[in-house]
């Protein structure tokens, strides 16, 4: 079942700085299905792990696929140091999952079958803005929720959002009405 669309514009319902992660493998020889079909799965088993337990941080995430070779998650996180306990946390299987990737490396068995790779980003809030049309919730709307993009103002002035100042948002956009 899909999600319900949302007509006209609507923004992320996100508050404060927000917390973004690329994380992904790319397959560099197909026929080593041995190597990159069990990086894959571990993705999948470590999403499935973070969905049982939202206390760690995880507010949402989106598959996809760059080309044939290329997979990643784009994930939005409570905070960076949510992000941080979740990878270094011992009980996690992200910390196993390194570890026998860091243990293979040590022993010269990884031969560049699969290429691993992310990027973390912390946008301070005020820096970011999102606007979807006739969408349903994706990517940061769909981690956080959504609402109407002229709660946030209809011009750039999104991007100066701060969680609370609403008030400030509505003077600015009829001030600049009544300057015309």
């Amino acid at each position: 079942m899909s999600a319900k669309t949302a007509t006209g514009y609507t923004t992320a319902a996100a508050e404060g700085d927000t917390v973004v992660l690329l994380i992904g493998m790319r397959v560099n020889h197909f026929w080593a299905v041995h190597q990159w079909v069990p990086v894959f799965y571990a993705m999948l088993r470590m999403l499935r792990e973070l969905a049982a337990a939202p206390d760690r941080g995880l507010l949402g995430r989106v598959l996809l696929t760059a080309s044939p070779r290329t997979y990643y998650v784009v994930q939005y996180w409570e905070s960076k140091e949510k992000l941080y306990a979740y990878a270094t946390a011992p009980d996690a299987f992200h910390h196993k999952a390194w570890g026998i990737a860091n243990r293979k490396q040590r022993a010269g068995r990884l031969r560049g079958h699969v290429g691993l790779w992310h990027e973390t980003y912390i946008a301070p809030e005020g820096s970011y803005e999102s606007i979807y049309f006739d969408m349903p919730p994706f990517g940061l709307a769909a981690a956080t929720g959504s609402l109407p993009v002229e709660s946030r103002g209809r011009r750039a002035q999104r991007f100066a959002h701060r969680a609370g100042s609403q008030a400030v948002d509505q003077a600015e956009s009829g001030s600049a009405a009544a300057k015309g």
